[in-house]
Order: structure tokens, then C-alpha cells, then sequence
């Protein structure tokens, strides 16, 4: 069993999230039952399946829990690039949130690689 409140994977996870939620809440209020709900729906997905696959028993269901994390990050990246497309998201905003994004992803990529299954 891991301790998620030390992973980093964890930590810069949560804090994605709250970046999320900073972006989201610029969003037209009628966005609020579709991409604002979406993409923060997605962004507390990955460090929630984080969380919750430390408590597993083995090394596999945790390894299973961080794919679904990075499945979920797809999913925010997707979102985000679709916010953007219909201008609820600038440029420059984008880049900094997908470049922190990609450093989540490649961060849990690695510890994946780390646990014997």
C-alpha cells in the first residue's frame, strides 16, 4: 500500500485540478452542464483514481488505477483542446495547461513503470 499524500503524482494532480477549476469558471455559464462539468469532472478523476488505487492491495490494481488516471487526462487534454477551438480557452492559456497536463501524464507513465507486478 502507498501513501498518496506523498506521491507527487499526486500532489501536482490535485493542483491541476484547481487550475481546471480557475479556467472553467471563465467559461459561459451556459457551458455549465457540458464542458465546464466535463472537464472538471475529469480533472478530479486523476488524482482520485491516484488516491484510491494506493489503497489496493497489489501492485496490478494500483497499476490499473493510474491507466484509468492517464485515460482521464486524455480525456481532460481533449476537452481542453475543444474549449479552446470554440475560444472559451486563449492560446497561451492552453499551451501552459497542456504542457502540465503532458508532465502529469509522463510523470505517471514512469511510476507505472515502477511498481512489479
Amino acid at each position: 500500500m502507498h501513501r498518496y499524500k506523498e506521491l507527487e503524482i499526486w500532489k501536482k494532480s490535485r493542483l491541476f485540478c484547481s487550475q481546471i477549476y480557475a479556467i472553467t469558471s471563465k467559461f459561459p455559464s451556459d457551458e455549465k452542464f457540458g464542458l465546464t462539468n466535463q472537464l472538471r469532472r475529469a480533472s478530479v478523476s486523476i488524482p482520485s483514481n491516484i488516491a484510491e488505487g494506493s489503497s489496493r492491495s497489489s501492485n496490478k490494481d494500483f497499476s490499473r488505477f493510474l491507466e484509468i488516471a492517464i485515460g482521464s487526462a486524455y480525456e481532460v487534454e481533449t476537452q481542453l483542446l475543444i474549449a479552446s477551438d470554440l475560444g472559451f480557452v486563449n492560446t497561451e492559456e492552453l499551451e501552459i495547461i497542456a504542457n502540465e497536463l503532458n508532465e502529469i501524464i509522463k510523470m505517471i507513465s514512469r511510476f507505472r513503470t515502477t511498481l512489479k507486478i
